[in-house]
């Protein structure tokens, strides 16, 4: 959600590399294109609505009816919702933790998934207690069931992961603090976004209005920024490293 849909189009597009066509949810929604597949969706906030910027994950889910009762079911928070926007339902929730995350009942892109194509390359949850949101996901959204399509967590030391198929989804992390006056260590979802050059999408993003908020992170397959958008919106840009041997699962 942006406070501009123009000027962050104008980001994005020349950050990202994004391409925008018009959606059936209005004139303040957009989606975004990445050689012609759907990545992403900016909507201009309404006037009235005192919210931050930011980027907010949204999980398919087969009825958002019965996942807004799990959700309350389970000690977290509906914000908004569930609300028919075109062909689909959405809602907005916080989970238990304080964590934003959003879900939809509706049409999705086919064959289209976090961690492959021009999907985001993945997300990540930092939280007070990575079992215990595993868990909370898990029953909200289905994560522990079985059948086509179903995402599969699994424990790995200190965090869990989540994939769909071969494909690396979701992260969720400990050692988040609620109480934190700094939003960057509160209980929060994370998207990265896969570019081709670090250093480069760095210089398009600073003489565009953002910020790099965070050092250059490396591992032996990949590396990593954070950046904010002109309006403080926080997200990870991901490249693969040029001496890597594959992309990076976590």
């Amino acid at each position: 959600m942006a406070r501009e849909l123009a000027a962050a189009q104008r980001f994005y597009a020349g950050v990202l590399g994004w391409r925008f066509r018009a959606s059936g949810l209005g004139d303040r929604f957009a989606v975004a294109l990445h050689e012609g597949t759907p990545v992403a969706g900016i909507g201009a906030l309404a006037e009235p609505l005192d919210l931050p910027v930011a980027w907010t994950p949204y999980f398919a889910v087969d009825d958002a009816d019965l996942t807004a009762a799990r959700i309350c079911e389970r000690g977290a928070t509906m914000a908004v919702g569930p609300l028919t926007f075109g062909t689909g339902r959405a809602g907005l929730a916080a989970d238990p933790a304080g964590a934003v995350f959003g879900f939809w009942e509706g049409a999705v892109v086919p064959d289209w998934s976090v961690g492959s194509g021009s999907a985001p390359a993945w997300l990540e949850l930092r939280t007070r207690d990575a079992f215990e949101s595993s868990a909370f996901y898990g029953e909200v959204l289905g994560w522990a069931g079985r059948g086509p399509g179903r995402c599969v967590a699994s424990n790995e030391q200190d965090h869990v992961v989540l994939r769909h198929g071969h494909d690396t989804v979701a992260r969720i992390s400990g050692g988040a603090d609620a109480g934190a006056s700094d939003p960057e260590v509160r209980p929060r979802w994370r998207v990265r976004f896969p570019v081709p050059d670090i250093e480069g999408t760095i210089a398009s993003a600073e003489e565009l209005g953002g910020e790099a908020v965070s050092p250059v992170g490396t591992s032996t397959a990949s590396r990593w920024v954070d950046l904010a958008d002109p309006d403080g919106a926080r997200f990870t840009v991901v490249a693969p490293h040029p001496h890597g041997r594959g992309p990076a699962s976590s």
